[in-house]
């Protein structure tokens, strides 16, 4: 009989998240405000600019279907963020959605500069279809890496996708040197994911697609004991 993950199960499991992360020198704040979130993030100096796809200037996010996490350290400042966004994919798929810049732009045809430019080779992109979790923005400031933070912030935002969605893909696209440090939490990965140029945004990627399946996912906020992500070795942050 396969169980079933309700609210009260991640709403323990997002507590054991917050705790861990207090004990790191971390308070997570979870916003709707996607306005609100590009100020935050436009302050952080270390921090690459957000991609179209998180702002509401170029691609806003409908009530319900995004959120942000932002994690802050003891002194107020910003140590950690990502964002998370519901596509409809039930009449397309996740590699013509980037073909046609729409991953990015609300209306390409308004936003895009003629030259841009997203080249989807992964077979399995044309798979994702339906309700489709996209995470991304991902970010964590060097002095809190290699502490389990952005363990943290992934495990919450893939449990809070869980909650809010019960998504049918969970996916993200993510740089090659994170397959490499074993610091993505997806279990699949293929390359040729989205071989990017957006030309105003001065972004240039070639980038892996990160995935799971709907039930994937599922059994990992049914199985997952937030205890796992703590690593014996970090102390809190001072």
């Amino acid at each position: 009989m396969n169980s079933v993950v309700g609210p009260l199960h991640v709403s323990r499991s997002l507590q054991v998240y917050d705790d861990v992360a207090i004990q790191r020198g971390i308070k997570l704040l979870i916003g709707f405000d996607f306005h609100q979130y590009v100020s935050i993030t436009r302050a952080i100096p270390t921090k690459g600019r957000t991609y179209p796809t998180f702002r509401p200037d170029r691609s806003p996010i409908k009530p319900g279907e995004g959120y942000w996490i932002v994690g802050v350290d003891n002194n107020n400042e910003v140590a950690a963020v990502e964002a998370a966004r519901l596509f409809d994919l039930s009449r397309g798929n996740f590699a013509e959605h980037l073909q046609s810049l729409k991953v990015f732009f609300e209306d390409p045809t308004i936003y895009a500069h003629p030259q841009d430019r997203c080249i989807c080779k992964s077979p399995t992109a044309e798979k994702i279809t339906g309700k489709v979790a996209y995470h991304g923005d991902l970010w964590v400031r060097r002095d809190f890496r290699g502490q389990g933070l952005r363990k943290i912030i992934t495990r919450i935002a893939h449990d809070m996708s869980f909650a809010m969605w019960a998504p049918d893909f969970l996916c993200a696209l993510v740089a090659r040197w994170t397959l490499d440090k074993g610091v993505d939490e997806m279990l699949h990965h293929e390359a040729g994911g989205s071989i990017l140029q957006l030309l105003e945004e001065g972004i240039v990627d070639d980038d892996w697609l990160s995935w799971l399946t709907g039930e994937e996912l599922r059994i990992k906020c049914d199985h997952r004991d937030g205890l796992q992500l703590l690593v014996p070795s970090c102390s809190p942050a001072r």
